[in-house]
């Protein structure tokens, strides 16, 4: 009881010294609130200063909450503090970019680290309103900024916020201009924030630029121009942006390109930061789309697309004539637009992620293309190839395509989503589907059946028990067949890969939730032309896999 009693005290001096720092008085009142319910409130004011969030490759990100340890003005003073001493230890030069999505605290925390890099004499540019992500990857690229900040937590819970950075040319290079960091820049921007001193010595300057709307109309013009021109337009779509960003940006795009505006979600879409129809704001959750389906039936849509809420990501769902309406996986929608692109005669460097299905590479050989595989992360698919080849094209499984990245070279769900269109009004003026050209694929390649085990945990402890179970007992067989591969990635990365002749398995941590995933694929050939049973057995394989994989993690 006297250490518990210890490490209160201990923790309350903290508190008491946060306080003296913060310069926000909401965040304060919070914080004194919290000390004022001690000992009740003890676990979360503890869980508050379990230490600062690590500014880490994909920024920071976390719950909006006073402390070290959450999202709040503090915390992002001090990370913008690092961020622009770090751009000038690296003789970086030109205006640091700063975008923001409609969550709670965004325009606040953009607008500080706006503040911060004109204290420091940096030129500062914002962009005009709430905007998606690519629209800030395209604006360091359009606008030569030496980096790039956009404040979303993306497709997290409400409570959750975040803060990404991009660098311009000048840091990242021919391969990562308006990419995100990868090593060793968040390590050196972590060393430069844990080297700021009291936020009170911070110098604040002014409010830094606003860019005008022709900065949106020029992503949206550069958008349209990665399809063709003279396509064609007859297509009915159903869209939501989630509560997000997307919507204003994507049906201009649509009307620009000469497609028919798509209806939208009713009250879905408009930004709401409490994202109050969903209970997780991601289009890959369950009934995240309900409304997005009724809105395709009820106007008799050809296909519906989602974006989630800072539009970097493409959701897309098809009339199945087995099962209705369903979403297409990642995978299925990244190949459908590889296929797209090598049929219209883009060559270059086509690239995927070690999760991803290995689909995108048997079609590459065939079709003797230049293919990478990568990390997970577009912060690596767009350095895919080291520049042996032009990087034409990349996905990744989780809904996230680069279509365009010589406009964005990152993730992108707007011209997703035009290609994704482009595509399907070409097939229908055949009288073709999505679904067909995927059969047709299957037929040629076989079907290569793709799904998940994913497990989010309150206790991170248990991602780690499961990771070192699977290292230390590693399966012998998996369907019967032998594993005759296991690759462990340590230290570059926390992954185990197992294949057998007919399966592989990726188990690794999110890197941006608390969540254990394991992605399973199965290949199945085709037999005397009949795809649907080829999908059936690939199907019930996949289930086989994913309870043995369960079993072997001890979840």
């Amino acid at each position: 009881m006297a250490a518990d009693t210890t490490d209160i005290d201990d923790i309350r001096e903290q508190a008491r010294r946060w306080l003296a720092d913060d310069p926000d008085p909401a965040s304060r009142d919070e914080l004194t609130a919290v000390l004022d319910a001690l000992p009740a409130s003890a676990p979360d004011l503890a869980d508050r200063f379990a230490g600062p969030l690590t500014f880490g490759t994909a920024g920071l990100r976390g719950p909006l909450r006073a402390g070290p340890n959450g999202m709040n003005l503090a915390v992002v003073t001090q990370a913008a503090a690092g961020l622009v001493t770090w751009l000038a230890a690296q003789g970086g030069s030109g205006p640091l970019v700063i975008g923001y999505d409609a969550r709670h605290g965004s325009r606040q925390f953009a607008e500080r680290t706006a503040q911060v890099a004109t204290g420091a004499g940096r030129p500062a540019v914002l962009l005009p309103r709430p905007l998606p992500t690519p629209v800030l990857a395209y604006a360091v690229r359009h606008l030569g900024g030496v980096a790039g900040v956009m404040v979303t937590a993306s497709h997290n819970p409400p409570q959750d916020n975040g803060y990404k950075v991009y660098l311009g040319a000048e840091l990242g290079g021919e391969l990562g201009v308006g990419a995100q960091i990868v090593p060793p820049a968040d390590a050196g921007i972590e060393a430069a924030i844990r080297s700021v001193g009291p936020l009170t010595q911070v110098p604040l300057g002014e409010p830094g630029q606003v860019v005008g709307d022709d900065l949106v109309a020029s992503y949206v013009e550069r958008a349209t121009a990665v399809i063709d021109p003279d396509g064609p337009r007859d297509l009915t779509v159903a869209y939501t942006p989630l509560h997000g960003v997307g919507a204003a940006v994507l049906t201009a795009a649509f009307a620009r390109a000469g497609f028919p505006t798509p209806g939208v979600v009713p009250d879905q879409a408009e930004p709401d930061p409490a994202f109050p129809t969903v209970s997780f704001p991601n289009p890959e959750e369950p009934g995240a789309v309900d409304r997005l389906i009724a809105l395709a039936d009820s106007t008799g849509a050809d296909l519906a697309i989602a974006n989630d809420p800072d539009a970097d990501r493409c959701a897309v769902v098809v009339r199945d004539d087995r099962d209705g309406w369903r979403m297409l996986r990642g995978d299925e929608v990244g190949v459908l637009l590889a296929d797209h692109l090598m049929r219209r005669g883009v060559t270059g460097l086509y690239a995927t992620t070690i999760v991803s299905s290995s689909l995108l590479r048997a079609m590459c050989a065939a079709r003797g293309l230049p293919y990478d595989e990568t990390l997970t992360g577009f912060k690596w698919i767009v350095r895919a190839g080291g520049g042996s080849a032009p990087l034409v094209f990349g996905y990744e499984e989780a809904l996230g395509y680069c279509v365009a990245p010589e406009q964005v070279r990152d993730k992108d769900g707007i011209t997703a989503a035009l290609t994704v269109a482009e595509l399907a009004a070409g097939l229908k003026a055949q009288g073709r589907t999505l679904t067909d050209r995927l059969d047709e694929l299957a037929a040629e390649f076989g079907v290569h059946h793709t799904d998940q085990l994913s497990v989010r945990v309150d206790d991170l402890r248990i991602i780690a028990d499961a990771m070192a179970r699977i290292r230390a007992d590693t399966p012998a067989t998996l369907l019967g067949h032998p594993v005759d591969s296991v690759r462990d990635l340590l230290p570059e990365s926390d992954v185990v890969i197992l294949r057998t002749g007919v399966a592989r398995v990726v188990i690794r941590p999110s890197g941006t939730e608390p969540k254990l995933k394991a992605y399973l694929e199965v290949v199945e050939p085709v037999t005397d032309g009949d795809v649907g049973a080829a999908r059936s057995r690939a199907a019930q394989a996949v289930a086989g896999l994913r309870a043995e994989v369960g079993a072997a993690l001890g979840i």
